[in-house]
């Protein structure tokens, strides 16, 4: 039986997908799993695209996921759910923030933001979960805590305990901001009962 799992974390620079992505690969370590983690940095330090890919299980030889592998897909943004909507396994889920971060190309007049992306995702078969976490990370008083959220909602759907996500989640964080971010996760975490 093959108990592998392929993640992808996809978003824009500064959202936390690498922190996210880390979490995830500690605790599978953690539970005696065979982890390969792969960062893919577009512009990151200017918004620009990054991917992250955490597979584990019991034998994972590469840390690379091809198109149709991936089981879920955790896009912090609208259009890089898009962008990478491809590499989702036919029935695999796509947990998708609601949150739009315009690239340079849109700023600048090149480009136009794409106002159908749920549509567009929608359309070509794919298990689609929508989430405003800014929203939901807003209410508890950290804007910045998107990450947390989005995170809690995937970590409901994976193999781990909530206790096991809690100790790797305080052994990532100072202790100045391990309560917010868990009260964060633990909203994402309960989320599935609305998504």
């Amino acid at each position: 039986m093959n108990n592998n799992k392929n993640i992808m974390i996809v978003g824009v620079g500064g959202q936390g997908t690498l922190l996210a992505s880390s979490i995830i690969g500690q605790l599978a370590m953690d539970c005696g799993l065979d982890v390969k983690q792969s960062e893919v940095h577009g512009l990151s330090q200017r918004g620009g695209s990054v991917v992250t890919y955490v597979r584990y299980g019991s034998k994972i030889a590469s840390p690379i996921i091809e198109r149709k592998q991936a089981d879920y897909i955790l896009s912090f943004e609208k259009l890089e759910a898009l962008r990478w909507a491809d590499y989702l396994k036919p029935d695999g889920v796509l947990i998708m923030n609601e949150q739009e971060i315009y690239p340079m190309s849109v700023i600048s007049g090149l480009a136009v933001y794409p106002i159908d992306v749920a549509d567009q995702l929608i359309s070509k078969g794919i298990n689609l979960i929508k989430v405003n976490a800014l929203t939901y990370a807003q209410e508890i008083g950290n804007s910045r805590a998107v990450n947390m959220v989005l995170l809690g909602m995937l970590a409901y759907k994976l193999d781990f305990n909530y206790n096991k996500w809690e100790k790797t989640i305080k052994e990532h964080m100072s202790s100045i901001v391990q309560h917010t971010n868990l009260q964060a996760f633990a909203m994402g975490w309960n989320l599935h009962d609305r998504a």
